[in-house]
């Protein structure tokens, strides 16, 4: 089933994203020290952020083009859409349109494609309006890590700011994700992580 191949891919690659970051500070037992240095963890860490990103892109792509391709959700609804490409592949180049790409790390112009093609947005947006935020949140860090500037170096303050509970001028990436959050006790990381996995069953799942 094209759906929950795609589902059971995202889930792969979350769980090796947790291992990276688990690996990247495994702590020496004869030293007590962490056994790879700061900056080995800080690049592996963000890294693997970098690829729980994507993986929830590919799993997006994914499943807009096997639903509007006329694949069932997990439960076996088929969702009611407005065109009927033969194929995956085609209903990607549908989505396109005449743009050179889409951008499915831009949950708002997912959720409009969605409007676009499928009645009330379904089973896309009423999941991704439930943690629009959170992606928001996601967005901003994944912005922060593909590229350094003044700008996004203020969105990332910004948000470690509203976050955390506390000015934090400078912060990097590495220390956002790796900071306690205040309302479940995990870290950054973790949190996001957990409402991306819950968002991706709910879209597969319908």
């Amino acid at each position: 089933m094209p759906v929950q191949a795609a589902l059971d891919e995202f889930q792969a690659a979350i769980t090796q994203c947790d291992n990276l970051i688990a690996n990247a500070h495994q702590i020496s037992p004869t030293t007590d020290a962490p056994v790879l240095p700061e900056m080995d963890r800080r690049q592996i860490t963000v890294a693997a952020f970098l690829n729980m990103f994507i993986a929830w892109e590919t799993f997006l792509e994914s499943c807009l083009a096997a639903f509007l391709s006329g694949s069932p959700t997990l439960i076996g609804n088929v969702p009611i859409k407005y065109a009927s490409p033969i194929n995956p592949a085609a209903a990607r180049k549908m989505i396109i349109g005449v743009n050179r790409y889409f951008d499915y790390g831009n949950h708002g112009h997912v959720k409009k494609v969605a409007e676009i093609y499928f009645e009330n947005g379904a089973p896309f947006q009423p999941h991704l309006d439930s943690v629009y935020s959170t992606l928001d949140d996601l967005r901003t860090m994944r912005n922060s890590s593909a590229h350094v500037s003044s700008s996004t170096q203020t969105g990332l303050e910004s948000l470690a700011l509203r976050l955390l509970g506390a000015p934090s001028q400078g912060i990097t990436l590495y220390a956002l994700l790796t900071s306690t959050d205040t309302t479940t006790g995990s870290t950054i990381f973790q949190k996001h992580k957990e409402v991306l996995v819950a968002t991706a069953i709910a879209i597969a799942t319908g």
